[in-house]
């Protein structure tokens, strides 16, 4: 047993490190660094109307007087925006047709199994290679539905749908809120817009897929998404990059609006390479009897810091909140959510897990508003958090404000470790140490996977067992 520990590999992430070299040829990179000049040619890169243009060049200014905030993230200074160029592209133009992606672009996606996905389960799909989309297509079916799924800057650029995206972008994360805020705002690029009209359901998800392959880069995709009355959709994200010996950025945007009586299921699961950087920001509104639902499960990164918010606006308004996070050695992942009501007879559910291991620092952190006018409201916390070592550190931060006396807050918190007898009892029915201890974790994980369609539940499942080899 103590032969097979040794040979055991801390950690194989293998199957999402594959990588392809970088060169003058197939891509185009802006310089390192962060100023007027680079904001500037970014946007020229990108033909922006001049109102963006000018909404980046404000961003920055705002980026510039604003510190990095010490109360709701760990410690980044590993972080040098000096270091990271903001744009880079592959020299392709976006193609709805598969065929037509280059072919090194294509056998990443193909690896990671996006084109399997599309076929048998999504009614659309958005594939983005470091700084922009190089595939994006969705089903006839769903077109004939008036379901609009387009590229970013396809959206802004459409004398249709430009207006819409001009008095929504931004509004509900804006550039004021924290820096690297204002940072996504000077130079975002790449993501998706999503129209779903008035009563329309989606039976199978839109998907958008995000891959980092450039070293030293940062990815800055917006997705804006606006589900009509009596709408429903399923919208899934997925990301990874390979691993290099210096820091990536992630610094993306969600902005969910979900009006009166819709619902919209929002399904993350993050793989970034363990020198990433995740800084990522996610917002919905929900309006009079609209849910959001939140499914994130966070893997990578070296320092992770994700609490979407939930702005609960209109009566009976629901959110809920299902995560994984799971900290492996040199990792801390500083994650939650964000649930505030603002209405009466509002709702909202939190339920998290996290696992720590080999010296990894799992930390939950949660804000739980409720306005004085949100009488009648509900808020429900539960986190767990599973240490499977002396090693690993686990935190929980919960902030908790109410100011009605009619509304209920609970609030749940349980930190341990695997259960020796646990192990015991499944090694004497002839399951190795291993496989019981991935055994264990896997059922912890299980709320959270039985949320995932079943590809990605495999997937995360698959992530787990990968984390949990050497754990021993």
């Amino acid at each position: 047993m103590a032969e097979d520990k040794i040979i055991i590999d801390d950690i194989n992430r293998e199957f999402y490190d594959f990588r392809y070299e970088e060169s003058a040829k197939n891509f185009f990179r802006l310089e390192s660094g962060l100023n007027p000049e680079i904001v500037k040619k970014l946007s020229d890169e990108k033909g922006d109307p001049e109102w963006m243009r000018d909404f980046r060049l404000k961003s920055l200014e705002q980026y510039n007087k604003m510190a990095v905030s010490t109360s709701w993230m760990p410690d980044i200074t590993g972080l040098h925006m000096e270091d990271i160029s903001t744009y880079v592209r592959p020299k392709t133009k976006m193609s709805g047709n598969w065929e037509d992606v280059p072919e090194d672009i294509k056998e990443t996606f193909e690896k990671l199994g996006i084109p399997e996905a599309e076929r048998k389960s999504l009614a659309g799909v958005g594939a983005q290679y470091d700084s922009e989309l190089v595939y994006h297509n969705i089903q006839s079916e769903v077109k004939k539905q008036g379901v609009i799924y387009l590229d970013f800057e396809s959206a802004l650029k459409s004398p249709e749908w430009g207006p819409m995206v001009k008095e929504y972008f931004m509004t509900l994360i804006t550039p004021r809120d924290h820096k690297f805020a204002a940072l996504h705002g000077a130079v975002w690029s790449g993501g998706s817009f999503v129209y779903v009209p008035k009563g329309v359901k989606l039976s199978f998800p839109l998907q958008s897929y995000f891959r980092l392959n450039a070293k030293g880069a940062g990815q800055f995709e917006h997705t804006l998404i606006i589900v009509d009355e009596g709408a429903d959709l399923h919208f899934i994200e997925g990301c990874s990059a390979p691993k290099y010996n210096v820091a990536n950025l992630h610094a993306g945007a969600v902005e969910l609006f979900v009006k009166k009586g819709a619902h919209l299921r929002y399904s993350t699961i993050e793989n970034w390479s363990k020198n990433m950087y995740n800084l990522n920001t996610k917002r919905a509104k929900v309006e009079e009897g609209g849910s959001i639902e939140w499914v994130s499960g966070s893997f990578g990164s070296h320092v992770g810091c994700l609490y979407p918010e939930s702005d609960l606006v209109g009566r009976g308004a629901r959110a809920e909140f299902t995560g994984i996070t799971f900290a492996g050695a040199g990792q801390i992942l500083d994650t939650g959510a964000k649930m505030v009501h603002l209405a009466p007879e509002t709702k909202s559910v939190v339920n998290t897990k996290s696992i720590s291991k080999n010296g990894g620092e799992a930390i939950y952190r949660s804000a739980v508003y409720i306005a004085k006018n949100a009488e009648n409201s509900k808020a429900s916390v539960s986190c767990q958090s599973l240490m499977l070592d002396s090693q690993s550190r686990s935190d929980t931060i919960p902030a908790n404000v109410v100011l009605n006396d009619s509304s209920d807050v609970g609030h749940e918190a349980k930190i341990g470790r695997i259960s020796d007898d646990a192990i015991f009892y499944l090694m004497s029915r002839g399951i190795s140490e291993e496989e019981a201890r991935s055994m264990i974790v896997s059922g912890f994980a299980n709320p959270v996977s039985k949320e995932l369609p079943l590809e990605y539940a495999v997937e995360m499942n698959n992530l787990i067992r990968l984390e949990m080899k050497g754990s021993m």
